[in-house]
């Protein structure tokens, strides 16, 4: 079926005379389906429907806003497989993880919204005066083809939870799980012009909402490039930018009982989604006198992974997202052979067996160097780097040696020890001792990685802006802070 409408002001509306996109099944390399790639005139349409609709549902109670993503969950409950096998069909998630986290997280992240609005105090005293917080205004909410779901949800939850109305661009490449996610809403009776969504190429339809003067709000997700050109056009209107980019997340294994467990146990997690996560832990940094140990405990842990078709119910992992994708991690997979890193185990090509759909092989590097292409760029597939450290010391010198600072994680048999380590590390999320995501917990990164907090009520608190409502003491010269003007030469 062709998906070519867009969702604007309550509508499906079908675009006339626009270019087309066929979207593809990585597993099968076959086209499943086309959509509609906007322009800057979809944007205007989309933006002024969000800018009327504003002025009316930025004034709701926030009973009424509960009461609107409480029947969202519902029917997203309802709806769980057909965004399950949208996200397989459009990024080839195996069945485990499409019907589980992928999809489930859109449940969690309507929960945490629902929950954050209920307990959010948005206005109170404070002095002689009163704070409010009010919603920010339209937002623009551009997102990846890695975790579709999580990334639509986890912005568009707190969004419509603080009043705000929404246009989404979601990935191009992963558009399917989207457009279910536009149906919940429109069963959902959503009010007309609170949600838009329009399909595009991002140079097109991500320049023009970045830059865009009726659009207060700029959300993304994806790769640090595409956030810096997002950022300038931003930048224009002094819009607010909140953005989750890039990561080379580093895993330091402490040297001591549970060296062996972490190392495999870590190896394969690193796998988790064909390694298609920007925090995933792809810099394996393990004692210089272990390597050897290491390497030949990850190379075995990740020859044991079954990688095939999506929709076998024994498959871990799928194949990477698009021929693209492909390409590029065979070619950083090529570079670190060249640079002089030691593959252990997988390597280029596709595994045996699988020369249709876009697999790659696990793969280990040891004794990779720090500096080193595949130590520095976000390679986005199942690729291990091993590097070796001397110390503890060095070890977080090496960790924190990056652009990057998503995630970052530590593995000790003393907790106090891994939270010692993990104190030191520079990065928005470390997991100690394997601990994963967890979506209560504020998301995001310091520097090249990004700015702002997703999940929970962090995310909540993005959508909003503070007012400081002045005057409800009278006002006096002497009376210091909330009283007047205070003489700073006294």
């Amino acid at each position: 079926m062709e998906q070519l409408n867009f969702y604007i002001n309550g509508s499906w509306v079908k675009p006339n005379g626009v270019e087309t996109l066929d979207v593809i099944n990585p597993a099968s390399e076959e086209k499943v389906t086309k959509i509609s790639l906007g322009t800057a005139n979809h944007v205007n349409e989309a933006v002024a429907a969000a800018r009327t609709a504003f002025e009316t549902y930025s004034q709701t109670p926030v009973e009424q806003r509960i009461d609107l993503l409480t029947t969202i969950r519902e029917i997203y409950k309802r709806r769980l497989d057909d965004v399950a096998d949208a996200i397989q069909t459009e990024m080839g998630a195996p069945t485990y993880l499409a019907k589980g986290a992928q999809a489930m997280v859109g449940l969690g992240h309507l929960k945490a919204a629902i929950r954050s609005l209920t307990n959010h105090n948005f206005e109170y005293e404070h002095g002689s005066f009163i704070i409010r917080h009010e919603p920010i205004g339209v937002c623009g909410l551009i997102t990846p083809w890695n975790w579709p779901v999580n990334q639509v949800v986890s912005k568009l939850a707190p969004c419509l939870a603080a009043g705000c109305t929404a246009i989404l661009k979601p990935s191009e490449i992963a558009p399917l799980s989207s457009m279910v996610i536009a149906e919940i809403l429109d069963e959902a009776k959503v009010p007309a012009g609170v949600f838009n969504l329009i399909n595009g190429m991002g140079p097109v339809v991500g320049e023009a909402m970045s830059a865009h003067p009726d659009i207060d709000m700029m959300s993304f997700t994806g790769s640090t490039r595409a956030g810096v050109s997002v950022a300038e056009e931003s930048a224009k209107t002094i819009k607010r930018v909140c953005q989750e980019l890039g990561g080379k997340s580093a895993n330091i294994i402490v040297d001591d009982e549970n060296f062996v467990e972490s190392v495999a146990r870590d190896a394969v997690g690193m796998c988790l989604n064909t390694g298609q996560s920007c925090n995933a832990p792809t810099r394996m940094l393990v004692p210089a006198s272990r390597m050897d140990e290491a390497a030949e405990v990850a190379s075995k842990a990740m020859e044991a992974i079954v990688v095939g078709n999506p929709e076998n119910e024994d498959t871990q992992v799928g194949p990477l997202v698009s021929e693209m994708q492909f390409n590029k991690v065979q070619a950083l997979i090529q570079k670190g052979i060249d640079e002089g890193a030691e593959l252990r185990t997988g390597g280029l090509g596709k595994p045996e067996g699988l020369e249709t759909g876009y697999f790659v092989k696990p793969t280990v590097f040891a004794n990779v160097k720090n500096d080193m292409t595949i130590a520095k760029e976000e390679i986005f597939g199942p690729v291990l780097s091993l590097i070796p450290y001397e110390d503890e010391a060095d070890a977080v010198r090496i960790a924190n040696d990056t652009v990057y600072g998503l995630s970052a994680y530590v593995s000790a048999a003393s907790l106090d020890k891994a939270k010692e380590i993990g104190s030191q590390l520079r990065a928005g999320n470390v997991h100690l001792n394997g601990a994963g995501l967890d979506i209560n917990a504020p998301f995001g990164g310091y520097k090249q990685s990004g700015n702002g907090r997703e999940f929970s009520g962090w995310g909540l608190e993005e959508f909003l802006e503070t007012k400081a409502l002045l005057g409800f003491t009278p006002p006096d010269a002497d009376a210091g802070e909330g009283g007047g003007f205070i003489d700073f030469d006294e």
